[in-house]
């Protein structure tokens, strides 16, 4: 059996042993959809957008299922008491009562699954579907150029500087590092990757652009619940794709020797350890890649 239908496969398998097929999702009278979206609102509501991007979902689709949910009296949709210009949705007393009793089924289902296996085989199970929820995740991450004074781009660099400055014995200023101002890291100087999940950013890396003299990879971070998922390796392998469209023949990067991950990272994707060739003051290791 090949990839493709191998995974069509799997999908038929568990869309059936889910309920995910019926009509009425743990019989209460709604379809998976629905009450998915009943359970991500949660105790404390939630942001609209957020949510629907959230649960990556047509927002035509996601509109009507809100507004079933506001039928059954289960939720009720606003304006943010802090924030009028921002939409929530939150449950009502029947809502949280609902969703209880989702959580209750849900368990129940979940059992059900496991129940007519053995010991070992519910152990396989388990694990199995941990590194198939991982995998499906990193298939979700979307990675691309993002303008460097955006709130996700400063989101995100801003994290790296603070995780940095946690990690580093002399702590770490930014002020004192080779600079990535916004105009370098913006074309045609160089650029910024941010990757998303779920509409959120976890991760980054730039590129800064020399003409003749090697490109510098630059500000490699993933936020630490994204780790594990090859966030860092597909923005690496990204950024190095820019640099190989702009001609770019040679790719350098430095790093601090705190950062083994980022060592053992850089290495696995076939960067050879030189001599410096700058004057970063935090850096410790110098890392070169030829581009083929």
């Amino acid at each position: 059996m090949g990839e493709v239908a191998s995974v069509r496969s799997f999908n038929r398998t568990v869309t059936q042993r889910v309920g995910a097929l019926q009509d009425e999702y743990l019989a209460r009278g709604r379809p998976l959809g629905a009450s998915r979206v009943l359970w991500e609102i949660g105790e404390d509501g939630a942001d609209v957008r957020a949510l629907r991007a959230r649960l990556d979902l047509d927002s035509g689709y996601f509109s009507r299922l809100l507004r079933s949910l506001e039928r059954e009296r289960l939720v009720v949709v606003g304006p943010d008491r802090s924030d009028k210009r921002v939409r929530t949705v939150r449950l009502t007393a029947a809502g949280r009562a609902e969703r209880a009793l989702i959580d209750r089924r849900s368990d129940e289902l979940a059992q059900s699954l496991l129940a007519p296996l053995g010991t070992e085989q519910r152990a396989r199970l388990v694990e199995a579907m941990g590194v198939v929820e991982r995998l499906l995740t990193a298939g979700l991450v979307d990675v691309a150029i993002e303008d460097p004074r955006s709130a996700a781009a400063r989101f995100c660099l801003e994290s790296y500087y603070a995780e940095l400055d946690s990690r580093f014995d002399t702590g770490f200023d930014p002020a004192l590092a080779i600079s990535t101002t916004a105009v370098e890291l913006t074309e045609p100087a160089g650029l910024l990757l941010v990757a998303r999940l779920h509409g959120e950013p976890i991760g980054c890396g730039a590129l800064k652009l020399h003409g003749d003299v090697p490109f510098y990879i630059k500000r490699m971070w993933v936020a630490p619940e994204a780790r594990g998922l090859g966030v860092g390796r597909r923005i690496l392998s990204e950024l190095e794709d820019h640099a190989r469209r702009r001609g770019a023949e040679v790719v350098h990067l430095e790093t601090n020797k705190t950062l083994t991950e980022a060592v053992r990272l850089y290495r696995s994707a076939g960067y050879v350890e030189v001599e410096p060739f700058n004057d970063e003051p935090y850096a410790h290791r110098w890392f070169a890649k030829r581009l083929s």
